[in-house]
């Protein structure tokens, strides 16, 4: 038994999207039925990712390895761990302090600043990570501006700005206990964006105790990612997969580069490797 871990923006998905390609959801099925399992390991939030839970997975890793559920109905929860109020908190005002576009992520909903959408209509090109947000805002999916925020338990902060200085005074204040995993940009992209993650997860971490709770051997694991969130899971999976729509520093790390999410890539790497 194989356990296949799939990143949703930019590998499963076209990015803000929660339609994969016929080509990738009969693969998943295809492979369900030899005996492998398969997971969605996301940045998402499980609100935000709830839509591709009809396609039937055997869990998720959600919240880039914050909040881990699997089972028929994914009410068995393996990991859950999210921000203190005052992390929250700290990180909101030294943020805000420098102008730092903020978006909050709880497991029900996402909160965002009221003018990130202007901001971002106001930037060209990008990654994937940029790409969601323009989506989700545009479509109207979930994100609630942050004055409706109700005080829901954040599993971590998403962040955009112009200058990597606006950030020294958050990483002073936050860097012993988070990581600051911000995504490749691609010219003319200049916004800086990326995520603010407890140190104690990641989507790597998220792959073990997957692996431990099936009893399955880490080497017999599967990944497929595009961004740099995707990182430690890329290094962690016995076989890594980068999407050819990927990030370039992703490329040189894993084991596979597949054609990209428009081009099949998920289906064709599947078959590549014998999983249907």
């Amino acid at each position: 038994m194989k356990l296949i871990f799939l990143d949703i923006d930019g590998t499963l998905t076209i990015p803000g999207e929660n339609t994969p390609p016929d080509s990738a959801v009969k693969a998943i099925e295809k492979t369900r039925a030899r005996g492998n399992k398969v997971f969605l390991c996301t940045g998402r939030n499980p609100d935000m990712l709830r839509p591709l839970l009809k396609y039937q997975f055997d869990g998720f890793i959600s919240c880039a390895g914050g909040y881990i559920a699997v089972g028929e109905k994914y009410d068995e929860i393996l990991y859950d761990k999210p921000m203190t109020d005052g992390q929250r908190d700290l990180a909101l005002k030294t943020l805000h302090n420098n102008g730092v576009f903020c978006t909050i992520e709880a497991e029900g909903g996402s909160w965002g600043d009221e003018n990130l959408g202007d901001f971002l209509s106001s930037q060209s090109g990008g990654n994937s990570e940029i790409e969601r947000w323009r989506k989700a805002l545009s479509s109207n999916l979930g994100i609630k501006p942050m004055k409706e925020y109700d005080g829901s338990p954040v599993y971590k902060v998403v962040i955009m700005c112009l200058e990597m200085s606006q950030l020294d005074e958050a990483k002073k204040a936050l860097g012993n206990e988070f990581n600051f995993v911000l995504q490749e940009l691609k010219a003319p992209a200049k916004c800086i964006n990326g995520e603010i993650i407890n140190k104690d997860f990641d989507k790597g971490k998220g792959v073990e105790i997957i692996c431990k709770k099936f009893n399955v051997p880490v080497k017999e694991t599967i990944g497929f990612g595009d961004s740099m969130n995707d990182l430690e899971m890329i290094q962690t999976v016995g076989t890594s997969v980068c999407m050819a729509n990927g990030a370039e520093a992703l490329k040189k790390l894993a084991d596979i580069v597949c054609p990209s999410v428009s081009d099949d890539g998920l289906a064709k790497a599947f078959a590549d490797l014998d999983l249907i």
